[in-house]
């Protein structure tokens, strides 16, 4: 059948390189039904609510802050061993549009327990909304998926092989989800050591969520203590947070802290 060669974009190179550094990572997926009710009722009530990309960023920032495990990557070398990070960081996967084609590209966010959560918020609607170039986390992703193929191979070989680049390029975990476009379960892979997912809110104000993990690194009973009290920061400290906002956020443009 006769067809025609097309030139791979820069932003389909980054998820292809990523998909590829991914398959090394034996991700195991546990999902919760999470029960809500405080954090709906504040979000509900709040002039301007946060997302809850930026909430999820948040809560699992806060979790992490006394568990170290959530703070922890597998790095293969010189020698398989553990690198515990001082804080989270968040990579927050982001829907944009380039040249006319639909693509994802991650936002990061370090330290996420220590901002104020309509400040994390920004952080993340500004790169949904501001130019490409103008977010330097997208600048340093593209620029490397503009490199030649075995450039690039060895940049991500350095990303994901040494301890700080692949705590700064691919963080402590990610947060990813399309149920801004519909319902539906989203079950991604990363590089990174989890990655949260999460559905639609119901009117019972129950949203699943489904959060992937690295078995190298913890298991599933802890992932499962982990995840209770994730439903409970939600439910307590963000949603006190959200109750607390007496204005929308200031229209500030906010960088991601490196």
């Amino acid at each position: 059948m006769r067809g025609r060669t097309r030139r791979i974009s820069a932003p389909r190179r980054l998820i292809a390189d990523l998909m590829h550094a991914s398959q090394g990572v034996p991700l195991i997926s546990y999902q919760r039904t999470l029960h809500l009710g405080p954090l709906a009722r504040a979000r509900a009530a709040a002039a301007s609510p946060p997302g809850f990309a930026a909430i999820f960023a948040k809560a699992f920032s806060l979790v992490a802050r006394d568990e170290p495990l959530l703070r922890t990557l597998y790095i293969d070398f010189p020698w398989p061993h553990f690198f515990e990070l001082p804080k989270s960081v968040g990579m927050i996967a982001v829907a944009r549009r380039i040249d006319g084609e639909d693509c994802v590209l991650m936002q990061k966010v370090t330290a996420a327990d220590t901002l104020p959560l309509h400040e994390v918020d920004v952080i993340i609607r500004d790169a949904r909304t501001a130019p490409i170039d103008e977010v330097p986390m997208f600048r340093k992703l593209l620029r490397i998926s503009r490199m030649p193929w075995p450039l690039r191979r060895i940049a991500w070989w350095v990303g994901m092989s040494l301890d700080r680049p692949r705590a700064n390029f691919f963080g402590s975990f990610g947060v990813s989800s399309v149920s801004a476009f519909g319902p539906g379960d989203l079950c991604p892979v990363s590089p990174g050591p989890y990655i949260l997912s999460y559905g639609q809110l119901s009117d019972d104000d129950r949203l699943n969520v489904i959060v992937r993990f690295d078995h190298r690194v913890i298991d599933a009973a802890p992932v499962a203590r982990l995840m209770t009290r994730l439903e409970q920061v939600l439910n307590t400290t963000i949603a006190a947070e959200i109750e607390s906002l007496d204005r929308p956020a200031r229209p500030i443009r906010a960088a991601a802290r490196s």
